[in-house]
C-alpha cells in the first residue's frame, strides 16, 4: 500500500517537462524511438518504482525484466529508508554538533562546538593548529564550508569573531589524509562512502564506494566535480573504473595519472571495523551512508546519512552482469 500511494505521489509531483527532456536525450543514446521510450520510462516507474533519472543514468533500455527486478530504483530506496529510518533520530546526524557528541569516539580530531564556545576556549582549541575547518550546523554537501588558516588573523580573538560573524557552528582540526589516498588526488580528502544496515540487531554493509576529487577542485562530492568508484566490501580494492557526473569514466585520474581501477584502499579492514560499530550506536536508523576518511593513524568518520543514493555504482560499466545491488539488501532485509 505505501508503494502504491508512493507512486500516485511521484505521478502527481512529476516533472513532465524534465520527463520529455529525458526521453529525448535517451532517443539521442540509445536510438529507440521517443514514443517507446516514454511508455517504457512509464512502466518502469509503474512496476520496479524507478525514476526517469534511474532509466536514463542506469540504462534501462539495455535491459530486460528480469535483469530490471535486480536493481534499487528510488522507489526501492525510499521504501528501504521507511522500513529502517525512524526519522525522529534524524536531528543526531543532520545537526553536526549532535553527531560529533554522539559519535565523538569515531572522530579522531579536535572539534569545538562555537555555538557555545568562549574565546578562551577557542584559543585553547587553535593553540595548535595551523588550519581548521568551519562547518554550518546542518548544511550538506559541502555547503557553507570553509578551510582557514590560523596565521592569516592577527590572533585567536580576530579569528573567533570572524567565525562568530559567520555563524560558525563548528570548528574542526583539519584533516590530514593517509599519503596513498592523496597519491590519488592530493587537493580533496578523498572520502569512503560505506553504506550499512543494521537489521535483526546486527550492523551489515551492503555496498561502498570511493569519491575523488578532480579538476583542482577542494572537494571529493560527486556533484561538485568529483568523481565515484565502487569498492569491493571483500578485499577494499577498486574493480571498476570511476566515474564522474557527466558518465565519464577514468580507469586513471587525469589530475594525477594514478590509476585507479586495481587500486588497494589503505586501512580498508579497520574502515569496516569502525562503520559497523558505528551503525550499531543508533539502531532506529538502520539505513546510513557513512563517510569515512583515512589518515596514517587509521580511518576516521565524517559524518552519516540517513537517506543514501542509490543510483551510483549501478551504473554501466559498474554493473557488467547487468544485476543491481537489490539482491545485496535482500540477504538482509525481509520481504523486500
Amino acid at each position: 500500500m505505501k508503494r502504491i500511494v508512493y507512486l500516485i505521489k511521484s505521478i502527481l509531483k512529476m516533472d513532465y517537462r524534465a520527463l520529455f527532456k529525458t526521453v529525448g536525450a535517451v532517443h539521442k543514446k540509445s536510438g529507440k524511438g521517443r514514443i517507446w521510450l516514454f511508455f517504457d520510462i512509464i512502466k518502469c516507474g509503474l512496476k520496479y518504482g524507478a525514476g526517469y533519472k534511474d532509466y536514463q543514468l542506469c540504462e534501462w533500455w539495455n535491459l530486460n525484466d528480469e535483469q530490471r527486478a535486480t536493481y534499487v530504483t528510488r522507489g526501492i530506496n525510499n521504501h528501504i529508508v521507511t522500513l529502517l529510518n525512524d526519522k525522529t533520530y534524524y536531528p543526531i546526524l543532520d545537526d553536526k554538533i549532535k553527531f560529533n557528541n554522539t559519535f565523538s569516539e569515531f572522530l579522531n580530531r579536535k572539534w569545538i562546538d562555537m555555538t557555545t564556545a568562549d574565546e578562551a576556549a577557542f584559543d585553547q582549541f587553535v593553540s595548535d593548529l595551523e588550519y581548521i575547518i568551519s562547518k554550518p550546523v546542518a548544511e550538506a554537501c559541502g555547503r557553507g564550508v570553509e578551510k582557514l588558516k590560523v596565521a592569516d588573523y592577527s590572533d585567536s580573538k580576530a579569528l573567533f569573531n570572524y567565525l562568530k560573524s559567520i555563524n560558525s557552528g563548528l570548528c574542526e582540526e583539519c584533516i590530514v589524509q593517509h599519503s596513498k589516498v592523496s597519491a590519488l588526488y592530493p587537493l580533496a580528502v578523498n572520502t569512503y562512502r560505506v553504506v550499512t544496515v543494521f537489521t535483526e540487531g546486527l550492523p551489515h554493509i551492503v555496498y561502498a564506494f570511493i569519491r575523488i576529487g578532480n579538476g583542482g577542485r577542494f572537494v571529493d562530492n560527486i556533484n561538485a566535480g568529483g568523481m565515484a568508484a565502487p569498492i569491493n566490501i571483500e578485499t577494499g580494492v577498486i574493480e571498476h573504473p570511476a566515474f564522474d557526473k557527466d558518465s565519464i569514466y577514468y580507469e586513471t585520474h587525469p589530475y594525477t595519472g594514478c590509476p585507479i581501477k586495481g587500486w588497494q584502499l589503505p586501512c580498508w579492514q579497520e574502515s569496516v571495523e569502525m562503520v559497523l560499530k558505528a551503525a550499531t550506536v543508533i539502531p532506529q536508523v538502520g539505513y546510513v551512508g557513512w563517510d569515512v576518511a583515512v589518515t596514517e593513524n587509521g580511518p576516521l568518520l565524517i559524518e552519516g546519512n540517513p537517506f543514501p543514493g542509490h543510483d551510483i555504482l549501478q551504473m554501466p560499466p559498474h554493473v557488467p552482469d547487468k544485476i543491481g545491488m537489490l539482491p545485496q539488501f535482500k540477504k538482509y532485509i525481509k520481504n523486500l
